[in-house]
C-alpha cells in the first residue's frame, strides 16, 4: 500500500532539516517524494552511478560503503544519504545496500537543489564546513556568555558582610552575586560596602548582606551582545552586570572584563613577551591565553586563525627564553637553529599544549662545546614549563641528548629511520617531519629538510610503513549513527578530539606531504597543497578541509566553554550533548576522514 502525501507530511515534520520549512511548502515537497521499498541485500546506489535525487529511510537500515568497500555507515530512519554525489557531479561517491527490509523516500534531484537554493537552514545542514562568516571579534557583537571567563562568586543573604568582605578578598573580585534558594536576589559590590556600611558605621560582623545588597538590579540574558553591556553600563552608570537566565545567575560581567578583553590580543601579548624581563613576567603573560582563545572563538575566527595566534605565542616565549639564555650563557660556539615540532612546529597549538623541540648544531662544534648547548636546552625547556608549556611526556625535547645534536648526526637518523621503518622509526619520523624552526641559523635545516623528503619519497617500504602508522588512530565511529565514545573512568561516553578527531587528519596531511615532497608543515596547508600538487583529488580535498574544519573548530568551541566554566581545558567532548544537528555534521565529518583513510590504505587519492 503506498503512502499518502499526509502520511509523508506526518513523517518530513519529525525530521530536521525539514521541520524549518513552512507547513504550506512542505505538503508541496512532500508530493514530489516518492515512495521505495528495498529487501535486504538490495542495491540502493552502486558507486559511481548517476543519483536520481535524495534518499530519505523511513524504515529500516542502509549500510554505506566507499570505493574500497570499507563499512563507512550504518544509516538508520530519518538519515539521508546520497547528498555528496548530488553536491559534486551527481555521481553516488558510496555504495548504499539495504541491511534490511527498507522503506526509503526518495527526492529527485531538482527538487533538492532548489531547496538548497531556497532555504538557508536546509542548505546549512547539507553543506559541510563553515561559511563565508565575515563577522569579526568585536566587542559589540561578541555574546555575552564568551565575556565570561569564570563561574560567578556568590553568597547568601543572610550572611555577614564581613564574611562576603573576606569572599571577596580572597577570590580576588569586586562584587558578588547573592544568591536565595537558587534565586538570584540581589548584588553586593565593593561600592556598596564603601557607601552603606563603612560610610554609615555599621558594624561588620552583625551586619547582613540582605541589609546593604542592591536589589532589583538589571541584568542581561547569555546571548546579549557586549554592545547591550556598554549601553546598559553607560545607561545605569554601573560597572558590573549580572548576566542571568531567568533567576539562574550565569556570570557577571565587569568593567573589567570589557578592559580584558580589549587589551587582550595574540599582538599585545608578544608585545608584552618581546620587553618581558623575567620568566614571572612571562608566565603571567601565559596566563592570559585562555581569555584569549574565549575571544578569538567567541568572535567565530577560523580554527586555524585561533591556533595560529596561539602558537605565535609559544614561539614568542621561546625566542625570548633563548635571548635570556644567551644573556647568561655568552654567545654560542657555532651556529645552531631551535626547531619545534609537534603541535607549535605544525601551528596548531590550542588551549592545551605540551613542549616538543629539539637543536640542530652546526658540525663544527667541538666536544668541548656542547655543554653550552645542554644549558641552553636546560633553560629554555625549563622555563616554557614554568610558563605553562610541560614536558613532554615522551622526552620529545632538546633537553634529551638524543635531540641536541650536530646536523650530520641529525642527518644520520632520518636517513637510519627511512632505510630501517620500524615502528620505532615510524614515531620518529612522524614527529620530526613536523619541524619549524624557531631561532638560529635556519639554513642548517632547509637543506636537510630537502633532501629528506625527496629521499623519503622515493622509499616505498617507508611511504608504505608511514601509511599504516597513519591509519592507527581511528574516528569515533559506532554502528547505527552513533559515536564510539569512552566506555569508563572520567571521560565515560565522551570522544577524544585530539587522538580521534584531529590526529587522523594531522596524519593523512603528513603523508600527503611526504608523497608530493611537500614543505608546509601546517595541516591544512598541507592539504591544500596535497591538492594543488595532484597528490589527491580535488572533490576529496574539499571534502576532507571541510570534515577537518568542522572537528577542529568544535574542539576549539568545547574548550573555550570549559574555560568560560572555570574548569581547565581537555580534548574530551560529549557528543550527545549536542543536537541532531551538530551532531550529525560531526559524524558525517569522520565518516569523511574515514574514507580518506581507506583511501590512501587502499592505495587510491580519494574517493571518486
Amino acid at each position: 500500500m503506498g503512502l499518502s502525501t499526509t502520511d509523508i507530511v506526518r513523517f518530513l515534520e519529525t525530521v530536521h532539516p525539514y521541520d524549518t520549512i513552512p507547513g504550506d511548502e512542505l505538503a508541496l515537497v512532500a508530493s514530489r517524494f516518492s515512495s521505495l521499498r528495498f529487501n535486504a541485500g538490495a542495491d540502493i546506489y552502486t558507486l559511481g552511478e548517476p543519483l536520481p535525487g535524495l534518499f530519505l529511510i523511513m524504515e529500516g537500515s542502509v549500510e554505506v560503503r566507499d570505493a574500497t568497500g570499507t563499512v563507512v555507515s550504518q544509516l538508520s530512519p530519518r538519515n539521508s544519504l546520497g547528498e555528496r554525489g548530488l553536491l559534486r557531479d551527481g555521481l553516488a561517491v558510496t555504495s548504499a545496500t539495504a541491511r534490511t527490509d527498507t522503506t526509503a523516500l526518495l527526492l529527485p534531484t531538482s527538487e533538492f537543489k532548489r531547496l538548497m537554493a531556497d532555504h538557508p537552514a536546509y542548505q546549512r545542514f547539507f553543506t559541510r564546513g563553515r561559511t563565508n562568516d565575515t563577522r569579526r571579534s568585536d566587542l559589540n557583537t561578541l555574546k555575552v556568555a564568551d565575556l565570561m571567563s569564570k563561574p560567578p562568586i556568590t553568597c547568601a543573604p543572610s550572611d555577614t558582610v564581613k564574611l562576603a568582605a573576606e569572599i571577596m578578598r580572597d577570590r580576588r573580585v569586586s562584587s558578588l552575586g547573592v544568591i536565595e534558594d537558587g534565586a538570584f536576589v540581589g548584588m553586593l559590590t565593593v561600592r556598596d560596602l564603601a557607601t552603606r556600611v563603612v560610610a554609615e558605621g555599621l558594624g561588620v560582623s552583625k551586619t547582613t548582606v540582605r541589609s546593604v545588597m542592591t536589589r532589583d538590579v538589571s541584568g542581561l540574558p547569555p546571548d546579549a551582545l557586549g554592545s547591550d553591556v556598554l549601553h546598559l553600563m553607560l545607561e545605569h552608570k554601573v560597572g558590573h552586570l549580572p548576566v542571568l537566565s531567568g533567576q539562574r545567575l550565569e556570570g557577571m560581567v565587569t568593567q573589567t572584563d570589557l578592559t580584558r578583553f580589549q587589551a587582550v590580543s595574540s599582538a599585545r601579548l608578544v608585545h608584552d613577551i618581546a620587553t618581558a624581563q623575567t620568566v614571572e613576567e612571562m608566565r603571567e603573560i601565559t596566563g592570559r591565553i585562555p581569555q584569549l582563545l574565549v575571544q578569538l572563538v567567541g568572535g567565530n575566527s577560523a580554527h586555524e586563525v585561533v591556533t595560529r595566534h596561539i602558537t605565535d605565542i609559544a614561539d614568542a616565549v621561546t625566542r625570548r627564553l633563548i635571548v635570556m639564555a644567551e644573556r647568561e650563557l655568552g654567545p654560542p660556539p657555532v651556529p645552531y637553529v631551535w626547531l619545534a615540532c609537534g603541535s607549535q612546529g605544525r601551528q596548531e597549538q590550542t588551549g592545551v599544549s605540551d613542549q616538543d623541540n629539539c637543536i640542530f648544531i652546526s658540525d663544527e662544534v667541538r666536544d668541548t662545546d656542547r655543554e653550552w648547548y645542554r644549558q641552553l636546552a636546560r633553560f629554555v625547556s625549563h622555563n616554557l614549563d614554568a610558563c605553562g608549556y610541560y614536558f613532554c611526556p615522551g622526552d620529545m625535547m632538546a633537553t634529551n641528548e638524543r635531540w641536541c645534536q650536530p646536523v650530520r648526526v641529525w642527518r644520520e637518523y632520518f636517513s637510519g629511520w627511512i632505510s630501517r621503518p620500524d615502528p620505532m622509526a615510524q614515531m620518529l619520523a612522524s614527529v620530526m617531519f613536523d619541524l619549524r624552526p624557531i631561532s638560529g641559523t635556519r639554513a642548517l635545516f632547509d637543506e636537510l629538510q630537502g633532501e629528506t623528503l625527496e629521499r623519503a619519497s622515493k622509499n616505498e617500504l617507508f611511504v608504505a610503513h608511514m601509511i599504516a602508522n597513519s591509519l592507527k588512530h581511528a574516528p569515533p565511529l559506532g554502528l547505527l549513527r552513533g559515536f564510539a565514545t569512552v566506555r569508563s573512568g572520567e571521560h565515560r561516553n565522551q570522544i577524544d578530539m585530539k587522538h580521534n578527531g584531529v590526529v587522523p587528519v594531522v596524519d593523512l596531511g603528513r603523508v600527503y606531504a611526504l608523497q608530493g615532497r611537500l614543505a608546509p608543515v601546517n595541516t591544512r596547508a598541507r592539504l591544500l597543497a596535497a591538492e594543488e600538487a595532484g597528490v589527491i583529488s580535488g572533490a576529496g580535498a574539499k571534502d576532507l578541509v571541510a570534515a577537518y574544519d568542522l572537528i577542529a573548530e568544535m574542539r576549539l568551541r568545547n574548550q573555550a566553554a570549559e574555560i568560560r566554566a572555570g574548569r581547565k581545558p581537555d580534548n574530551f567532548l560529549a557528543p550527545y550533548d549536542f543536537g541532531d544537528f551538530e551532531r550529525s555534521h560531526l559524524r558525517d565529518a569522520f565518516v569523511v576522514v574515514r574514507t580518506m583513510q581507506s583511501a590512501l590504505g587502499h592505495g587510491r587519492s580519494a574517493p571518486v
